[in-house]
Formats: structure tokens, C-alpha cells, sequence
């Protein structure tokens, strides 16, 4: 879990992803359409990336991917980020961790 700390510290959003998953790029998409950057880590890239993925499995990521944090809380997966984004949420997160600075709904 540490190198999961590591690489979410002082970033407003990270989402790791593989490279071959749709719902992945889904949620990369919904993220970037508020306006937001998100670092976006390809575990599937990844030297130790099965050692990320059993820590995020740890951490209760099933599946493993995707898997977002925002403002170093993590948030879940698609369903959890779809959730907040039909109720109204998801902008409210984004701002208050400093990935958008402005939103008008």
C-alpha cells in the first residue's frame, strides 16, 4: 500500500488503468470531461505492477482497475464514479481536490 500512497501523494487525481481496458479509458474520459488532468498509471506497464494491483485489491479495487483516487482518498471504480457523477458529486470532489477550479453545472 505504500507504493500506492507514493504514487497518488500530491496529485488532485490518479487513475490506474491498464492500457487494454474500455472501462478504464470510460472513466479517464469522464474525469477529463470536467476539465480535469488526471496521472494516469498503466499497471500494465509497469515493472511492479502486480505489486500495485494486489495492494489496491488490499484496499478493496475488485476489479482491480479501474481504480481512482481524488485528492488522495480513493474513491473506487466506474461504478463509484458514475454514482457520484449522476448524483452531482463527482464536480464537487474534483474542485475541492484542486483537478478543476471552476465548474458550473
Amino acid at each position: 500500500m505504500d507504493a500506492v500512497a507514493t504514487l497518488t501523494a500530491d496529485k488532485p487525481v490518479v487513475i490506474f488503468s491498464k492500457s487494454t481496458c474500455s472501462i478504464s479509458h470510460s472513466v479517464k474520459a469522464l474525469i477529463c470531461s470536467f476539465g480535469a488532468n488526471p496521472t494516469v498509471i498503466e499497471v500494465d506497464k509497469m515493472e511492479n505492477g502486480q505489486q500495485i494491483e494486489r495492494a489496491l485489491i488490499q484496499m478493496g479495487s475488485r476489479p482491480t482497475v479501474p481504480a481512482v483516487f481524488i485528492g488522495q482518498q480513493f474513491i473506487g471504480g466506474a461504478d463509484e464514479l458514475i454514482r457520484l457523477n449522476v448524483q452531482n458529486r463527482l464536480a464537487q470532489l474534483l474542485l475541492r481536490a484542486g483537478a478543476i477550479f471552476i465548474w458550473s453545472s
